[in-house]
């Protein structure tokens, strides 16, 4: 039987939180306030709109300069080279929901190049480029009718393209969520994927290898390259991680399958069944050459200056990952997993800075644990946190080698689990640790018990030869 490797490649399709769209005066935010509190409908269709973003003969584009800030923000924080001279090109297709026939997007002369991101355990992905365009309506079907509102239309969009460096679901939800992370934490996007504001696209691919071939050699591919597959399916508009990750898995299979019964997997764009958790057949995947690029006539060339670029280099706050380890290290007594969840909710932050104001940072880690494990805390005051951590402090806890007995038998007993963690299922751990409570009677820590899981099962972090037989 053959074996194969994964081989998946993502578009991330984030909206920016501008003022204006992309080339108009229009106001970009299609959510009134009212609807943003509950979760309601966007503005009534067709409110946001005017000649140049209906595409209405005559009306000339006018580039956004805060978008430009915005996706050259994401690009220096993922290492990416900035073009000095960036350029806008007219992508050619028709669609009811884009009026121009065209969409003014970028090819030849992206503002990001390049560019890499690691992922928890040490795996690099790298990124490809990152451009800006402007966004398409929406189409609204209904029996036989379709509707189409242009308030989203215009409205400025980064799309962030990695290299095919994914083996798994896992590592592609992952980053995702990452990105998710940073396009808020710097202040570019909502990123809130209810609203469309990101969006997802998975390339995805099985390479047939010969025995002996292992993850580390396929992590040298590049695009274009021999080794890569002889085609790939790209399944569009996935708007949450967990459809993502389903995605993914039933690409996989479906592929698997066939390569298997000695059929050609169709390259193709394929759209995803909520439903059923199915993809199905959209249309013959277009390549560059169907678009027809060629430069935009009514924008001029963007040139980024030296000084422009360091004004937008020092605009951009703390990283998450910068955020984090510094955290580590100003407290090192908190466990990385409870840091990890700390850093990245800003309420959490603010009570667990002022918490250990007030108790000091000898008590860093009971606050940590306190705000981790008790949900409760979100709404208290940093005083009625401390209060809680002196009277945990006065029960008895659990001694290391009692934690380490009882991981002992939690993995000895539950080895697929631990296979399972050892391929990079970061939920195995969390069921580990799940045992771990059980057996101890809620008595132990958590976060304890997390550590205590890692040293002794170890994490490899990325698979060393993954094959799907």
């Amino acid at each position: 039987m053959a074996k194969y490797i994964p081989v998946i490649g993502l578009e991330v399709h984030i909206q920016l939180n501008t003022k204006t769209k992309m080339f108009c005066a229009c106001g970009a935010d299609i959510w009134p306030p009212f609807a943003k509190a509950s979760g309601g409908v966007p503005a009534t269709p067709n409110t946001h709109v005017c000649p140049t973003c209906l595409g209405l003969p005559g009306a000339l584009p006018v580039p956004n300069k805060e978008a430009i800030e915005k996706v050259i923000k994401i690009g220096l924080s993922l290492g990416s080279k900035i073009s000095k001279m960036s350029y806008f090109d007219r992508k050619n297709y028709f669609y009811p929901d884009l009026p121009k026939g065209y969409q003014i997007s970028q090819f030849y002369f992206p503002f990001c190049k390049g560019g890499n991101f690691t992922l928890e355990g040490g795996k690099n992905i790298r990124i490809r480029e990152i451009h800006l365009e402007e966004d398409t309506g929406k189409s609204f079907h209904d029996g036989g009718t379709t509707l189409l509102d242009f308030n989203k239309s215009g409205i400025p969009l980064a799309e962030l393209v990695t290299e095919p460096d994914f083996r798994s679901a896992e590592e592609a939800v992952s980053f995702c969520k990452k990105i998710q992370q940073l396009v808020r934490e710097i202040g570019v996007s909502e990123a809130d994927m209810e609203k469309g504001n990101m969006r997802l696209e998975a390339n995805i691919s099985l390479k047939e290898v010969e025995d002996g071939r292992t993850e580390a050699g396929l992590l040298k591919w590049e695009v274009g390259s021999k080794d890569l597959p002889d085609y790939k399916v790209e399944v569009k508009n996935i708007n949450s991680f967990r459809f993502l990750g389903k995605v993914i898995e039933y690409e996989l299979k479906r592929q698997h399958e066939l390569l298997e019964a000695g059929e050609k997997v169709i390259q193709e764009t394929r759209g995803y069944n909520e439903e059923t958790g199915e993809t199905f057949s959209q249309r013959v995947k277009e390549t560059a050459k169907d678009y027809r690029y060629f430069p935009e006539p009514d924008i001029p060339p963007i040139e980024i200056s030296d000084s422009w670029l360091a004004e937008i280099k020092a605009s951009i706050p703390e990283l998450p990952w910068e955020k984090k380890d510094n955290f580590i290290k100003e407290y090192p007594t908190v466990a990385t997993s409870s840091a990890e969840i700390i850093v990245e909710d800003v309420t959490l932050l603010n009570l667990f800075e002022q918490a250990v104001k007030l108790s000091g940072k000898d008590n860093a880690k009971k606050v940590a644990d306190t705000l981790v494990n008790k949900k409760e805390t979100r709404v208290m005051t940093p005083a009625e946190i401390v209060e809680i951590v002196k009277a945990q402090a006065s029960r008895p806890s659990m001694s290391e080698a009692e934690l380490k007995e009882i991981c002992k038998k939690v993995i000895s007993e539950n080895g697929k689990a631990v296979e399972d963690y050892k391929k990079g299922k970061e939920a195995s751990l969390k069921f580990l640790v799940g045992q771990v409570m059980r057996l101890s009677a809620g008595k132990a820590n958590p976060q304890e018990a997390d550590r205590v899981l890692r040293e002794m099962v170890g994490f490899v972090g990325i698979v060393k030869e993954k094959k799907i037989d």
